[in-house]
Parts: C-alpha cells; structure tokens; sequence
C-alpha cells in the first residue's frame, strides 16, 4: 500500500519554482550565490533576484457568444543592487547564467568604485513557512468547455432576470505565478500565487435610456469557486446594480454627511489613506502623514489595518516579492497613526523593519512598498442605525475609481451606486456624484461606525507608478461629516 507524503509548504513551493525557474535552464542555488557574490564585490547595501514564471489565461463572452480566449506565459528574470537611496536594475526574459551575471554586473556599476570592498553573501536562510492558499495551477481546475458553459450560464441567467437587460458581458480569467526570490543577504523563498477572477456586466434599457451595472469577484484559490450559488450572487448583483440605474436621478452637489456602505467602498479608505502611509512618500517627507507617527490622524474608533495574511484573498502572498513574509499591520489605531508600509530599502533607510509590503507588477518591475488587503475595522452601530441618522444627505454602496494626490491627500471618487436620502428615509438613487475630500482630514470626520465590516468581494487592482498588482479593501458602513459631493444637478 502506497502512501503519499505531502512536503511542508515552504518546500514544496521551493521545490515547484526550482523545477520551473532553474532546472530547465541548468541553473541551481551555486549560480545565484555567484550573481549576487558578483554584485557585491563592490559595496552596496542591498541586492536581490527575482525570478517568475507565470501563465495566464483569459475568456469573455459578449451577445452570448464567447468571442475570445488569450493564453499567456511570460517568465524572466529581475537582478537589482541597492545603494544608499539609488536602485541599478536589469532584467531579461532570458533565463541563463549568461544573461544572469550579464546583469549582476550591470547593477554593480552602481557603488562607487572608490567605495569598493567585498562582502560576503549571506548564508542560506529559507523564509518561514506558511501556507495562505493552495498550491495550484487554477487555469488548470477547469476545462475549457466547462469555462465557456460558465460563462454561458451566467449570461442566459442574467437575460431571465429581466427583460430590460439587452446586453451581457462576462469574462473568467486565471493566472498561474511562481515567483523565486534569492537576497544577498541569504533569504530564499518561492511562492506559488493562483489567481482567478470572474466578471459579470450587463446593460438594461428603458425608455431609449441605457445604465450598466456590474459585479463579479475572486481570490487565489481554484476556478471551482464559482459554483451556481455564488453566480446567481454574481448576476443579482450586476441585474441590480443596472436597475436601480435607470431609477436614478442627478446628483445634488455641495457640502454633506455622507454614509459609506460595507466592502467595497473600502476603496475609498485604500485612495484616501493607504497611499499616504506607503513608506517611499514618508521616507521622502512628501505624504500627508510624514513624521506624524503617534499622532491622531482620524477619528476615536477608526483603526486600520493592511494585512497580508487572510487566507485565499487576493491582495494576500505567503512573501512578497522581495522574500519577506507578510503580515498584519496596524497602520491607525482608535485615530492614532501608528506605522507606515515598508519594503527593505525605505524600510533601511528609515532606520525600521521591512513590513512584507515589497511588491512589483513582474520581474521586469523594481519593488516598492505597496498595500495588500486594506480595511477598517467595524464598530458598534446598526447600519440602519447610521442611514437613520442622515437628515439629508447620501448613502453611496458602489464606487467606481478614484485618484489622490500624495502630497496634500486629497482624492475624488465616482460613486456608481448612492442613493439620496432626507430624514433618515432612503428616496431614490442618484447617478453621477462624485466624492471630493482630503484623506487626513475625512478620516477626522467620521463619526458613526457600523459592526459589518467585510471585505470586497475579490476584484481590486492598484496602480502606482506605472505598475498594477491585486489589492483587497474593506469597511464596515461609516457616516462621515461634511464630505464634499460633486453632483450633476
């Protein structure tokens, strides 16, 4: 009788990246150690390798047929040395001990030459384990008939809801990420990171007028999490979201409470706040909230964390890209800032601990301190409670994007879902608000939390300089005081 034995997480995934990312092209450990033994022989604080190997895959169907399918796979290899503040970086798409010492020595150029001194490598530490998700090729959960079918059964579903939906859009997509990361300083860690998402948009018309209305999510687990319960949530969602549309009427516009709704709306929290507290802007002096750890920066009850150790979400990783683990970090506590996010070289040079925040879009990508899964804890009110409260006001469940500036904090968010509402009484939704305000100064405002915190539903994806990685975010419902709204009536 046979028995399989299953490896401790950590091994396994070193296992699977070597057998991926190194032994394909007559490499092991011995050529790392020498691309970073060849870095360093001139001195700099900090180098690393990143090597990736990922497959993607994608499906949409639009007037109920599936019009296309995109299959991808990408791998290469990222060779950085850090001195002082300045970053030398090289990458190749071409996994070879040529291509890879062909970098090391492009980066090293950065220290100067009178500096020089050797140093040595760091001896072999492997990154402590744990285990977030599977180890699995999500792309590989479900064949391909079974992802049209899916994709299928959502549109006839979504087409029965109503008869003013006349258009369906939907689309499923998985991708496959291994990642090594090998640090002079000894560190070696893989990660194995599934990815799937599914989407779900529908247009419904009345009287010549045409609204959208979508939903769908995600997370790092298999396609098989997107069984006919979770669909039909899927497609009420976005039926939903359509309908009530083509209710709404122009926003009114000046200043107002405005009452958050759980989830999502975290995006709000991610725009206004999270940006300010990554490590780069206050290491610089260039955010909001540099040099403001200790002080009160929102409202009593308002705490805030960024954690990237929830199971299966999509802004969580077992290491990020520069092989430390992941944590839970508090950034605000009951309105007191207490942390910023940091990779290691902002981390260094602020004199603190590497928070698990390093993370880049690939390996052709530097790291910067970025968030993971952002949200603030709930409270003790009844979300009833909260509308209930507003004399006259809006009540915004569902936004679209949002953009800030660093510096002085301030965003401005489209609400895709809100309603209007007098004397505590919901009236009717409204359509093009747009939410105006400052993150230090919204945050002061707040002054009702609600005890359903939760968090989006899988679908987040953030943007700083020039790179996107997946985020999660979440809130409960909060009333905040006085926001600016930018309405079209």
């Amino acid at each position: 009788m046979s028995r399989m034995i299953s490896r401790e997480p950590t091994i396994e995934r070193l296992a699977i990246a070597r057998q991926l990312l190194l032994e394909p092209f007559g490499l092991d450990e011995s050529h790392l150690t020498r691309a970073l033994t060849e870095i360093r022989a001139h001195q700099v604080d900090d180098a690393d390798l990143y090597f990736q190997y990922t497959r993607s895959e994608g499906w949409s169907l639009e007037e109920g047929i599936v019009k296309t399918g995109s299959f991808s796979i990408d791998q290469g290899v990222g060779v950085r040395a850090v001195s002082g503040e300045k970053t030398a970086f090289a990458y190749s798409d071409d996994i070879s001990e040529a291509s890879l010492l062909d970098a090391a020595r492009t980066v090293r150029s950065i220290a100067s030459a009178a500096k020089s001194a050797r140093t040595k490598v760091g001896a072999r530490k492997i990154a402590q384990s744990r285990s977030l998700y599977p180890e699995l090729d999500p792309i590989a959960t479900m064949d391909s008939t079974a992802k049209v079918q899916l994709l299928e059964r959502a549109e006839k579903l979504a087409r029965s809801k109503d008869p003013r939906v006349v258009q369906v859009m939907a689309g499923l997509a998985g991708e496959y990420d291994v990642v090594l990361v090998a640090r002079a300083d000894g560190t070696l860690a893989a990660d194995v990171r599934p990815l799937v998402r599914m989407s779900i948009t529908v247009i419904a018309e009345q009287n010549g007028r045409r609204e959208v209305g979508s939903a769908g999510g995600g997370g790092r687990f298999g396609l098989d999490h997107f069984d006919d319960e979770l669909v039909h949530q899927y497609v009420s969602e976005a039926v939903n979201a359509a309908l009530v549309n083509l209710e709404s009427r122009p926003a009114p516009a000046g200043e107002m409470t405005v009452v958050l709704g759980p989830g999502w709306p975290g995006v709000l929290l991610h725009e206004a706040v999270g940006h300010g507290l990554e490590g780069d802007f206050n290491r610089k002096g260039s955010s909001a909230f540099s040099g403001r750890i200790g002080e009160r920066v929102a409202a009593k009850g308002v705490t805030v964390l960024d954690d990237g150790t929830i199971a299966d979400r999509r802004g969580s990783l077992n290491v990020d890209d520069e092989g430390h683990a992941t944590q839970k970090n508090v950034l605000i506590e009951d309105g007191i800032l207490k942390g910023y996010i940091q990779d290691s070289m902002n981390a260094r040079l602020m004199k603190t601990k590497p928070t698990g925040n390093g993370r880049r879009e690939s390996y052709a990508h530097i790291p910067m301190p970025r968030m993971t899964n952002t949200y603030m804890l709930g409270g003790d009110k009844d979300p009833k409670e909260i509308v209930a409260s507003i004399k006259k006001g809006l009540y915004a469940t569902n936004f679209g994007g949002g953009q800030v500036d660093i510096t002085s904090g301030k965003f401005v968010f489209s609400a895709s879902e809100a309603y209007w509402v007098e004397n505590g009484k919901i009236l009717y939704p409204v359509k093009g608000a747009t939410i105006v305000g400052s993150g230090p100064e919204s945050l002061k405002k707040v002054s009702m939390i609600g005890n359903d915190m939760k968090l989006d539903s899988g679908v987040g994806t953030c943007g700083k300089e020039g790179q996107s990685v997946p985020v999660g975010v979440g809130q409960p419902t909060m009333r905040i005081d006085g926001l600016t709204v930018g309405g079209t009536a």
